[in-house]
């Protein structure tokens, strides 16, 4: 599809900068009309807020702001915990799981609206663009994708104000931001600033979510989850919707500074990058799951539960949610879910989450077993017969060694 074949687009909006600057540029280089769509996925009021005035200011016909947290919450964020996927082992992935619900809301606009494109503010070095584009290939290949970063010659934020000033669009952006971030219901991640040495510590404007551990109160606090067939139902014995819950646990978690890390992580594009991330809720609700995972899961279920979740987070990650690999491990994941029923207490403390009970009704522990006291259950002796043929290659191995 040529430039002229372009009538309207759906643009990811954000009401920053860039996306500020990118609804003229595509009026101006495309002469088509801009749909702007922004998505609504936990990142707070105060960044939606004006939003729809922003965009027409702009130079935007119109603007779609769609409420997408309880979808996000249901069907991305818990489908991925239960696969147990950490990138890197740190990183619980706030940012790669929004991805796909935002862009396939983006599809359905661009559907909507009779668009023949969409466009994104995502640059060329990072992991978005990818996480996108795979998207909208697998969701809507016949439209044409406009990727601004890649194609203009502006390069600085001073280039995109002197871009917005000579066109008299204004703008609450300063020549200087210091961090990059992105939030949703989930998480929020910060990048840049002092953060690109990786040997300088994080300062404490850099944080925003959480409390700094420090400053976290001297008195520990209890927090009980319920979980039902792989979803969480319950905090501290009140019914809620899964995002009710990840919303109610943000707040507990955050104020005892749990959910910090402070990774370099390997982008998809090969370069690394380092990163502050704040995942308060999701880093309790990710160790009850698990503590009631240890409880059901056999151990060779959990092992490959375990591989299952480490392929999922390079799947996830690297924006490969719309295939069918994806869909398979999902799958898998669910399997084991259905298991996943229990009550889990976990001790908050100065940026520490610590599960102290755990217990289910689908539970393979039993006491009568385990105990190191007297039991009737268990006879000493058979484990005799099941070392020697569990070391049975081995024994083979050694004698014939010695021949």
């Amino acid at each position: 599809m040529s430039e002229q074949n372009v009538k309207k687009v759906v643009l990811a909006y954000s009401g920053g900068l860039d996306t500020s600057a990118i609804i003229p540029w595509l009026k101006e280089n495309y002469d088509c009309d801009v749909v702007a769509f922004a998505a609504d996925v936990g990142q707070g009021e105060e960044e939606l807020e004006g939003l729809h005035e922003k965009a027409i200011a702009s130079g935007a016909s119109e603007c779609y702001i769609v409420d997408l947290k309880e979808e996000f919450v249901k069907d991305y964020i818990f489908p991925t915990i239960q696969t147990g996927a950490v990138y890197e082992g740190e990183y619980l992935l706030g940012t790669s799981m929004a991805r796909p619900v935002i862009a396939k809301a983006q599809v359905e606009v661009a559907r909507k609206v009779g668009a023949d494109a969409l466009c994104h503010g995502c640059t060329g070095k990072g992991n978005d663009q990818v996480r996108f584009e795979g998207a909208f290939a697998a969701l809507a290949p016949d439209l044409k994708v406009i990727a601004p970063w890649r194609e203009w010659d502006m390069v600085s934020r001073e280039d995109l104000l002197d871009y917005l000033a000579t066109r008299n669009i204004k703008t609450t952006a300063s020549a200087t931001k210091i961090y990059s971030r992105d939030a949703n219901a989930w998480h929020i991640s910060h990048e840049g600033g002092e953060l690109e040495d990786p040997w300088c510590e994080p300062s404490k404007q850099v944080w925003t979510m959480t409390v700094d551990p420090e400053d976290a109160p001297d008195a520990p606090e209890t927090v009980q989850l319920s979980f039902q067939e792989g979803m969480i139902t319950h905090v501290n014995g009140e019914l809620l919707s899964p995002l009710q819950a990840l919303e109610k646990l943000n707040g507990i978690a955050a104020a005892h500074g749990v959910g910090r890390i402070d990774i370099v992580e390997n982008r998809l594009v090969g370069m690394k990058s380092r990163g502050c991330y704040e995942t308060p809720g999701g880093t309790l609700i990710y160790k009850g799951y698990k503590a009631i995972e240890t409880l059901v899961l056999d151990k060779h279920s959990l092992k490959h539960r375990e591989s299952l979740g480490l392929e999922f987070s390079h799947v996830l990650y690297d924006g490969r949610w719309f295939t069918p690999l994806c869909q398979a491990l999902l799958a898998g994941a669910q399997a084991f879910a259905q298991q996943i029923t229990g009550d889990v207490v976990i001790k908050l403390y100065k940026g520490n989450a610590t599960v102290i009970q755990k217990a289910s009704v689908n539970s393979l522990y039993s006491e009568d077993f385990a105990t190191f006291g007297a039991d009737d259950v268990y006879d000493q002796k058979h484990a005799e017969g099941f070392i020697r043929l569990y070391s049975l290659a081995s024994r083979i191995k050694a004698m014939q060694a010695k021949q």
